[in-house]
Order: C-alpha cells, then structure tokens, then sequence
C-alpha cells in the first residue's frame, strides 16, 4: 500500500509539473535577458537586469523593466523607440536567458536540493519534481516558507496523505524567494537480539512486529516475548513499557528484544 501512494505521489508530480500554467514571469534583479529588435541588428544585446530592476539599451539608455513581464518589457522599449524617433514600427523580441530573480530553494531530502525558477504559475509538487522528487530517507512531510507583504509563514504539507485523498488544493502555489523543505523520514530504533539493531524508517501504523521484521527479524537467541520500548513521556522523560507484537510503534521510539531463556 505504501509503495502504492508513493507511485501516486510521483505520477502527480509529473502532472502538475507538465500541465503548470503559462502565465509570464516578472522580470527582477540579476535576471539575463536577450534582446533583439527587427530590421535592427545594431540594437541586438545580452544583459542583466540591475538591482533597482533597470537595463541599459542602445539609444535609450536606461529602462526599467523591474516588475514587467516579457511582454511588457517588449513593449515598452519598442514604444520608447518609436516616441524617440528611433524606428517607426519596433518590433523587439526578448528572451529571458538566466531567470536569477524568481527562484525557489528546495532543500532537505530531495534527490537533486538546489535554487530553481518559477517560470509561470508553480507549486509544491512541480518544485519536487524539478529537484528530481524526495530521496528514499525522505519523509511524507514538506515545509513551505513564503514571505507575503512583509510577513513570513509556514505551511506544513503531508504529500502522502494529499495525493491519497485528493486534496490538491493543499498543492500551494509558490514564488520567487520561498523555501520548500522536505523532512527526514520519522525514525525509531530496535536493541538486542534482533538480525540488524539499529535506526530502521518508521512507517505510519507500524507495529512492533513489523518493525522488528525491518530489522532482519529476531536473532537466533531472540524471543517474542517480554519486550519492551523506551519512549519520552509529556514532559520529555524516558519511560520503559512492556508492548506486545500488535502495539503501535512511535517516532523515536527505542525497542528491546530480550534474549529467549530456552
């Protein structure tokens, strides 16, 4: 089942990544961009946009196109042109080369962690996708941080229990500036006479039978009976309980399996 839900944590992946909206970027600092104007090739040029959001253009000057889309920004050099008596009919062309402006970190437990541009509209799960989706240590939980008029907040999004129930509407839409983070799968642990003691990746609803069977199962001097966890109480303070084969193992939860008399 849960091999299941991760197949269709990826295929929404590639559905939200191939069908994001087309909706121009807005030009902003250290973006590159390349311009042309037809019947023109004198006023060809490559250049960055400054961090007050200007360009330098021939004849014009500077131009600020901090804010404007393409489109825009086409626009209103080429009008600038035709009103300085430049060109009658400008038709400029602009392509974005380096989107530096609008960019999203993705950090934490994805297979490819980095900066990538949000080029029209996006969201959390085409970001996963650009960084190549969560690695295998990865959890099912993603934090999101975004800044909006000056205050920042958090979202804390289960990818698993999203897709599963179809609540795609928890797929926020992201911008440039905003932090994806995916956790560490939740972890817990077995001591004793078990194949492999150690941490072992808790899945939701293990129990202590099948946590031990992630373990190698039990050791030749292993026994079922009489083991114990280790777990903090409210206050923070480890307590030891008996549990049976059945109990539910918890997020750092410290397992032992005793040695069989006989």
């Amino acid at each position: 089942m849960k091999r299941f839900i991760k197949w269709m944590v990826a295929a929404a992946l590639t559905l939200s990544f191939g069908f994001a909206g087309a909706q121009e970027v807005k030009l902003g600092p250290g973006d590159v961009v390349k311009m042309s104007v037809y019947g023109s090739p004198d006023l060809a040029l490559e250049t960055r946009v400054s961090e007050t959001g200007n360009i330098t253009f021939p004849l014009l000057g500077q131009v600020s196109v901090g804010g404007l889309s393409v489109a825009e920004a086409e626009k209103k050099i080429g009008s600038l042109l035709e009103k300085g008596g430049y060109l009658k009919k400008a038709q400029v062309n602009m392509l974005v080369t380096t989107l530096a402006s609008q960019q999203v970190s993705v950090l934490g437990y994805v297979n490819r962690p980095g900066r990538y541009p949000v080029e029209g509209r996006r969201k959390v799960l085409d970001l996963l996708s650009m960084a190549g989706g969560i690695h295998g240590d990865g959890g099912d939980m993603v934090s999101l941080v975004r800044t909006r008029d000056g205050k920042t907040t958090r979202e804390t999004i289960d990818v698993i229990d999203m897709v599963r129930k179809g609540e795609l509407d928890k797929d926020y839409e992201v911008a440039g500036g905003d932090v994806i983070y995916v956790e560490r799968a939740p972890r817990a642990y077995v001591t004793g006479e078990v194949t492999r003691p150690g941490p072992f990746r808790l899945e939701r609803g293990m129990t202590v039978q099948q946590a031990v069977s992630a373990s190698g199962g039990l050791s030749p001097r292993g026994s079922n009976n009489g083991m114990k966890i280790t777990r903090k109480d409210a206050s923070g303070n480890p307590v030891t309980i008996n549990v049976k084969a059945n109990d539910v193992v918890q997020v750092d939860d410290v397992i032992t399996v005793r040695e069989s008399w006989f």
